[in-house]
């Protein structure tokens, strides 16, 4: 069976291809029939240069039975020698991935708080006078703060106590020690 494809070529990271026609059992870049044009992938869309096709030598050879690969079909169906192919869809392959989700899920939560402020001017108003009542009731709490720091310096001198007792602790084995070096 005849196919019309492309055949690689160039240096490495650089392709050109060379659209031929061949044998579909030969290999990509192995024996061909015929050249029929050529294509550049390394130049930008709009340039002439970047495809050229013999399209008299396609007709004949796509007379004689030659299949075009996908990609030459689309090339020929922009060049109105064959009708487009349907474009092809695969929206399970063009959904985005686990963590491409979480980023866009993270991305409109962001998105929903920078908004939330915006919507919520005339709210603010209102919660600053419910505050007023709050910041009385604090006041009213700071002399039981006070009480607590009263009792704080009490606290403070148990604390004090309890090194003095440490003290005598570590003095009880330099006493015995003393007693053993007598012996």
């Amino acid at each position: 069976m005849l196919k019309i494809r492309m055949s690689r070529g160039g240096a490495k990271k650089r392709p050109i291809y060379k659209i031929v026609i061949a044998d579909s059992r030969k290999p990509r870049d192995g024996r061909f029939i015929e050249k029929v044009g050529f294509f550049n992938p390394l130049l930008p869309k709009d340039k002439k240069e970047r495809l050229s096709l013999d399209i008299e030598r396609i007709k004949y050879w796509i007379e004689k039975g030659a299949r075009p690969s996908d990609r030459i079909a689309r090339f020929l169906g922009e060049a109105n020698v064959i009708p487009k192919p349907a474009q092809r869809n695969n929206p399970i392959k063009a959904k985005p991935k686990k963590k491409a989700q979480e980023r866009i899920a993270a991305a409109a939560e962001v998105k929903k708080a920078a908004e939330a402020p915006k919507t919520e001017e005339a709210p603010k108003a209102e919660e600053k006078k419910a505050e007023a009542p709050k910041a009385e009731e604090k006041k009213a709490e700071a002399p039981k703060a006070e009480e607590k720091k009263a009792e704080a310096p009490k606290a403070e001198e148990k604390k004090a106590e309890a090194p003095k007792a440490e003290e005598k602790k570590a003095e009880a084995p330099k006493t015995e020690s003393k007693k053993e070096e007598k012996k």
